[in-house]
C-alpha cells in the first residue's frame, strides 16, 4: 500500500512538471490522443445479448408445432385433420412476423427461426401429406412431385431470405411457400370432405399436377401481392370491412371449397400480372 501510494505520489508530481515546462504537443504526445482512446473504447466488441423475444416466437413455435402435427396425422391416415392443421400454420405464420413488427420485436433470430419453421410447415408437411394421401399410387412420379414441391420451397425460402433487402415488399418473388402449402391442403381437404374416392386415377394425377405446379411457381419470377403495405392501423373504405364480413361467411359455409378456390386464385394471380405487363407494357404497382 505505502508504495501505491508513494508512485501515485510521483505521478502526479511528474505530471505536475509537465504542466509547467512541456509545450502543448509534447503533453499530447506524452499522454495520448484522447480520441484514441474513444476509437480504442469503440471497437471493444460489445457483450451479445443472447435473450430472445418470446411472443414472436411462441407464434413460430405453434406454426412449427401444426406443421408437425400435420405430418403425424398424415402417417396415420387422417388426411382432413392435416389439411387443417396447415391451415392453423398459414395463420400462426401470418401473426408472427405483424406482431413483431407492431411490437418492435423483429431479430435475426426470429428471421432465420421463422424460415425454418415455414420449411416444415409448407414445405416437408404438405409434401409429405399430399404423398401419403394420393402420390405413392403413382410409384416413381409420386415421390418426384413430392420432392419437387419440397425442394420448391426449399429453395424458394433460401431465395427470400438472401432477397429480403433487394425485392419489393409489395410483391413476394415467386408463389410464397405458405400459399403453395394451403394450395395443397385445400385440395385435399375438399376431396376428403367431399368423400371423393383417392384411388380414383384422376386425383393422384391431379395432385401430382398440383404440387409440381406450385413446386414451379414458388421459384418462378412472377410477382404475388404480399399485402404487407396493408396496415390494420389506419382506416380503410367501407366497402374493404363488407368484403371482409362476406369472405368469412363464404369460408364458413363451405371452408375446403371456399379456401381451396381463394388460394387457386392467388397462385394464378402472379402469371396473370405478368401477362398483364408483357401486353401493357407498364409495370403493375
Amino acid at each position: 500500500m505505502t508504495t501505491f501510494r508513494r508512485r501515485g505520489r510521483l505521478d502526479r508530481s511528474r505530471l505536475t512538471q509537465l504542466r509547467k515546462h512541456s509545450s502543448q504537443d509534447e503533453w499530447a504526445e506524452e499522454l495520448g490522443d484522447p480520441l484514441d482512446y474513444e476509437e480504442e473504447a469503440q471497437q471493444k466488441p460489445r457483450p451479445r445479448n443472447k435473450g430472445i423475444y418470446l411472443l414472436p416466437n411462441a407464434f413460430t413455435t405453434a406454426a412449427l408445432f401444426s406443421g408437425f402435427f400435420a405430418i403425424v396425422n398424415a402417417m396415420n391416415d387422417q388426411f382432413q385433420i392435416a389439411a387443417i392443421a396447415i391451415f392453423a400454420s398459414l395463420v400462426l405464420d401470418g401473426m408472427d412476423g405483424r406482431v413483431a413488427r407492431m411490437t418492435n420485436t423483429q431479430s435475426a433470430f426470429g428471421e432465420q427461426y421463422d424460415s425454418l419453421a415455414d420449411m416444415v410447415s409448407f414445405g416437408v408437411a404438405p409434401a409429405l401429406v399430399a404423398y401419403e394421401w394420393a402420390l405413392k399410387d403413382l410409384g416413381k412420379w409420386g415421390w418426384l412431385a413430392a420432392f419437387t414441391y419440397c425442394a420448391g420451397a426449399a429453395l424458394r425460402l433460401a431465395r427470400f431470405n438472401v432477397n429480403t433487402g433487394v425485392v419489393d415488399k409489395k410483391f413476394f418473388q415467386g408463389l410464397p411457400s405458405p400459399a403453395a402449402g394451403s394450395l395443397i391442403a385445400g385440395f385435399i381437404w375438399l376431396a376428403d370432405d367431399n368423400k371423393i374416392p383417392v384411388r380414383d386415377t384422376a386425383i393422384p394425377w391431379i395432385t401430382f399436377f398440383i404440387a409440381v405446379y406450385a413446386g414451379l411457381t414458388m421459384v418462378s419470377n412472377a410477382r404475388f401481392y404480399s399485402g404487407k403495405a396493408l396496415d390494420v392501423r389506419y382506416r380503410v373504405p367501407f366497402g374493404v370491412m363488407v368484403l371482409l364480413i362476406l369472405t368469412f361467411v363464404l369460408i364458413s359455409s363451405n371452408p375446403p371449397l371456399t379456401l381451396f378456390g381463394l388460394f387457386v386464385v392467388y397462385s394464378i394471380s402472379g402469371y396473370v400480372i405478368w401477362a398483364w405487363e408483357r401486353l401493357s407494357g407498364k409495370r403493375f404497382s
